[in-house]
């Protein structure tokens, strides 16, 4: 039986409401976080920040909306948010050799730590996520709700804030972009191109 949040105790700051809220959903949005930000401590973080935005902003929170697709929202953003981040920090670090030859670029890791997926080739592992980063940003969120926890069309489109038929075809053209990307990986052997 699923426990309900109280709304009011979380919007008087009550301590034992957001760890009783932090109890029920820091699993998911941990998950929800490493399936967007493939990297164990990056995700872990991002969650943590998903819960103190939460604490900070839950008088923002709409009577009558579901807890669960607010903070499934604030975590989408918070992830898209560090993942433009990082694509700035990656392009300056590409562009610093050519100022200051005297300094080694800096790398930015792109191992593959994504503990929910489990195939017998990690290889397969890696090309599956590197197929979903080329996904448009709907998309990509829509399927991970979906495929990875397990939303339905109804909860994925209030948390996208999108219609229920807009949720359908952000999935149709996910799965068929994922399926032409892999099958070009696998039976080609091209590499993904956007």
């Amino acid at each position: 039986m699923p426990v309900e949040i109280d709304i009011q105790e979380l919007k008087a700051k009550s301590e034992d409401a957001f760890r009783q809220l932090i109890d029920t959903f820091g699993k998911n949005i941990y998950n929800l976080c490493l399936g967007i930000v493939p990297i164990a401590e990056d995700a872990e973080d991002l969650s943590q920040e998903t819960f103190v935005e939460a604490f900070n902003s839950i008088h923002t929170f709409r009577e009558g909306a579901h807890i669960k697709t607010w903070l499934y929202r604030i975590a989408i953003n918070k992830c898209y948010d560090h993942l433009k981040w990082s694509k700035r920090k990656k392009r300056y670090a590409l562009l610093q050799p050519l100022f200051n030859r005297e300094e080694e670029p800096i790398e930015i890791p792109s191992n593959f730590q994504h503990p929910g997926i489990v195939l017998e080739n990690k290889e397969h592992a890696k090309v599956l996520y590197a197929a979903l980063e080329t996904l448009p940003e709907t998309q990509h969120t829509a399927f991970l709700l979906y495929e990875i926890q397990g939303m339905n069309y109804k909860e994925i489109a209030e948390t996208m804030d999108v219609s229920v038929s807009s949720v359908e075809a952000l999935l149709f053209r996910a799965r068929a972009a994922l399926r032409k990307k892999l099958h070009k990986y696998y039976y080609d052997n091209t590499s993904f191109k956007k």
